[in-house]
């Protein structure tokens, strides 16, 4: 039976959506086709008339997981205009963002994955990584010159970090203190 046109792009989103997550969860090389197809609800068979491989599914999936975050940045800051840095960090370093496995950064969730990835999968890393420093140098900007950038170069890489830390240990508390350290850093870093 064919699909329509309008079926088959449908069909290439949740594909692209539903990579996006488990990709998060279990790594690009962590699921295979069957079990990715089967999320979203097609048949193995359906993949590559959709996709040339999975390396052009990881790209799709994470360029969608990382317009998926930077509006995630972009929701917090707008529910504290006054003080948007707060509000992303009260996000991003949070027990739940921890826990949020497949909805959570993809940077921290793929980000050594990708650093084993061709050259496209890393291409959409970099411009993800460099929309999230966009926006914490316009939280920070006084100025706008390089202390800016290279500041919030270092506040992103405490961030990722802090959460990879705490995503890595079980015991709850050291997580805590871990997200709890990196906050309060941050917090210092963006005011000095």
């Amino acid at each position: 039976m064919r699909v329509s046109r309008v079926q088959a792009a449908e069909n290439r989103q949740t594909v692209i959506n539903v990579a996006s997550r488990l990709f998060r969860e279990r790594g690009f090389d962590g699921i295979g086709l069957k079990d990715l197809m089967e999320g979203a609800g097609l048949t193995q068979g359906a993949f590559y008339k959709q996709f040339a491989s999975k390396e052009d599914l990881a790209v799709e999936a994470s360029k969608r997981a990382l317009e998926s975050a930077s509006g995630r940045w972009s929701d917090a800051a707008a529910r504290n205009p006054d003080d948007p840095l707060s509000a992303v960090i009260g996000f991003y370093l949070s027990a739940d963002h921890r826990e949020e496995r497949m909805e959570g950064c993809p940077i921290v969730a793929l980000g050594s994955d990708a650093a084993r990835q061709g050259p496209d999968v890393k291409a959409e890393f970099e411009a993800g990584i460099k929309a999230h420093l966009d926006v914490l140098g316009r939280f920070i900007a006084k100025d706008g010159g390089k202390g800016s950038r290279d500041k919030a170069m270092a506040i992103l890489a405490t961030m990722v970090g802090a959460v990879t830390l705490a995503r890595a240990v079980n015991d709850t508390d050291l997580a805590r203190a871990l997200l709890d350290a990196a906050a309060a850093l941050v917090r210092e870093a963006a005011t000095a």
